[in-house]
């Protein structure tokens, strides 16, 4: 069998005996329409928008004259802002609302800041053309309080000085706060570096993991932290591998994600009969691939697929590097993978918690990363370098035998395997 995995904007494959293949987790056919364009997208969001969840409409929501925030993703996510702001800003201005009074606010989170070109790219260009787009500013926050587990709500002053806020993005599994979406647009999104460090601090509470809500503590702490500052409105999507919009949901900023979130699970929440010898994984390709960074989510997922002793092929692009200057440090820096898990539990630090991370995967398993990066480099990371996915997969099996078993996930950042 051969299979595909995109790696950047480009694409490698790699055979394999079907005998030794267990499953190629990708979306469950069934829950997919069985044609989706430009027309079924625009239907979708229109749907979401006129019957929304456990809220009014959006345009019974805001009035005349009030300052509306609209807050979404920056480049690092796969959220197509573009395809769901036309349709958002007739909704705000059927309710009165004038195009001076909205600004577009990408949520960095703790990612760098975005040029013009990008910035336009996201937002599209009707909204480009009619209201103001900028970027989040972690030095320029307003302290609303904390959360009772001692968060502060650092929040960015464009966003609280706003009447309405609406929150826009994506619903994906993220690896310890459950799910991406809803109020993750506020906290870490709009957010400083600080608040999102203390917050980020939970994940190595075991509670922390993807496909958890309840009893997850940081997801329930963004979800404290966002109450008081206060959302009116969200619009949520939930995309195909190919990134098109399948879900949109839209209203309460609790009612509404949860909706989406159960939606997601029927899509690429994937059971396994076993767990394998070797995982091949790919974030999917670009934009989510652009640094390790990101490509860590892909990684984390596929941690729940492989045997103790086994090897992950990670495969992602990072032709922009690591990505984060905290995360470089403390790989970098670390003389043994162990040690970075013995950091994070002495001085949880945030950028070093996606090392630690990474270093916990090498507890169990061996990673094995095809990217764009200098050998030399990756092998300085604990992570053995290849240029090729074939290649990649053929030493894999050299050091495992002809009988490992494999598990593929081309969608890894998407896909959330589980074993009973």
């Amino acid at each position: 069998m051969k299979l595909i995995f995109k790696i950047g904007e480009r694409a490698q494959d790699v055979e394999i005996k079907d005998e030794n293949l267990i499953a190629v987790l990708t979306p469950n056919d069934d829950a997919l329409p069985k044609v989706i364009n430009k027309d079924t997208e625009f239907a979708e969001v229109k749907k979401a928008l006129e019957e929304p969840i456990g809220s009014a409409r959006l345009k019974d929501i805001v009035k005349p004259g009030e300052k509306i925030a609209i807050i979404t993703s920056d480049l690092t996510r796969p959220m197509p802002t573009w395809k769901v702001m036309p349709q958002l800003l007739d909704e705000l201005y059927a309710g009165g609302v004038k195009s001076e009074d909205i600004t577009l606010v990408f949520a960095l989170g703790s990612h760098r800041k975005q040029s013009e070109a990008e910035q336009k790219h996201l937002a599209g260009d009707r909204a480009w053309a009619e209201i103001k787009c900028v970027d989040s500013d972690p030095g320029n926050c307003v302290h609303v309080g904390e959360t009772s587990g001692g968060t502060p709500i650092d929040i960015d002053k464009v966003v609280i000085d706003a009447d309405k806020r609406i929150c826009i993005g994506n619903i994906e599994y993220h690896y310890f706060a459950g799910y991406s979406g809803g109020a993750k647009a506020i906290m870490p999104g709009v957010s400083t570096r600080e608040a999102i460090q203390a917050n980020h601090s939970r994940m190595i509470q075991p509670e922390a993991h993807a496909g958890k809500l309840d009893g997850n503590p940081i997801r329930e702490d963004i979800e404290e932290a966002c109450a008081k500052v206060g959302v009116d409105f969200i619009l949520n999507v939930v995309l195909t591998p190919q990134k098109e919009i399948i879900k949109a949901v839209a209203g309460d900023i609790i009612k509404a994600h949860r909706a989406g979130c159960a939606f997601l699970d029927t899509l690429y929440r994937k059971k396994i009969p076993a767990r394998a010898d070797i995982v091949l994984v790919s974030q999917g390709g670009s934009p989510k691939d652009l640094n390790l960074y990101q490509t860590q989510k892909a990684l984390d997922n596929a941690k729940h697929a492989v045997k103790d002793g086994g090897i992950i092929i990670l495969i992602g692009s990072c032709k922009e590097g690591l990505g984060e200057k905290t995360f470089e440090e403390w790989l970098t820096s670390a003389p043994t993978s162990h040690s970075l898990i013995e950091r994070i539990h002495k001085e949880f630090k945030l950028g070093g918690h996606k090392a630690a991370a990474i270093a916990m995967v090498l507890e169990k398993a061996e990673i094995y990363l095809v990217s764009d990066m200098e050998p030399e480099f990756v092998k300085s990371l604990f992570m053995t370098p290849f240029s090729s996915v074939q290649e990649a997969y053929d030493a894999a099996v050299k050091k495992l035998g002809s009988e490992a078993k494999i598990i593929a996930m081309p969608y890894g950042g998407s896909t959330l395997p589980f074993c009973e």
